[in-house]
């Protein structure tokens, strides 16, 4: 009798857990990004930075370096200027870095941040449909840099961006989603 309600109770439990395989249905903030990924016009205003934490950030973390708010593994940019645009076939970017640089960067370079111009390699768009978001990846360089760039979409209209360097330790962004129509 115990071994029957043991097993009707792990059922029970692994029905309870599983999984849903519901897809999400479209809604109206979601149709707006089908409508500006269509058109591949959009840009990614962050409000985070997150780089990847190193003794050295724990560092200047614990020195209290970072603006209020902030903590070595998250960084506010509210204030600062940054974008990442997609405007038909060309991507451009202002992201301010927090991290280590590798190697690089030259005596007369005249920022630190991630930047770039330009039509990028490798463009590719893919859509799931189960949560409605798409995912975006692109490999760019500048003069002496090679970025490896993968932006997530949501249909809340908010972004995650995740840049890998050849010459810096990686770090990630989050911000909102914006038509560059409206400016």
């Amino acid at each position: 009798m115990k071994l029957k309600i043991g097993i009707g109770v792990l059922l029970l439990m692994i029905w309870a857990c599983g999984s849903s395989s519901k897809t999400m249905e479209p809604t109206a903030e979601s149709g707006k990004l089908d409508e500006m990924i269509g058109q591949k016009s959009f840009e990614i205003v962050s409000e985070w930075a997150m780089p990847q934490m190193t003794n050295s950030m724990n560092s200047i973390s614990n020195a209290g370096l970072f603006p209020p708010g902030s903590a070595g593994s998250r960084i506010t940019l509210i204030g600062n200027p940054n974008y990442l645009r997609v405007f038909g076939d060309s991507v451009s970017a202002y992201l301010p870095y927090y991290g280590e640089r590798q190697m690089g960067g030259g005596y007369n370079s005249t920022t630190t941040a991630i930047k770039f111009k330009g039509i990028p390699k490798d463009f590719e768009i893919t859509k799931d449909t189960k949560d409605q978001s798409y995912a975006v990846h692109f490999e760019i360089n500048d003069k002496t840099e090679n970025y490896n760039v993968n932006l997530k979409l949501f249909p809340n209209l908010k972004g995650s961006i995740n840049v890998n360097s050849s010459q810096r330790f990686q770090i990630r962004y989050s911000g909102d989603i914006e038509d560059i129509a409206e400016e």
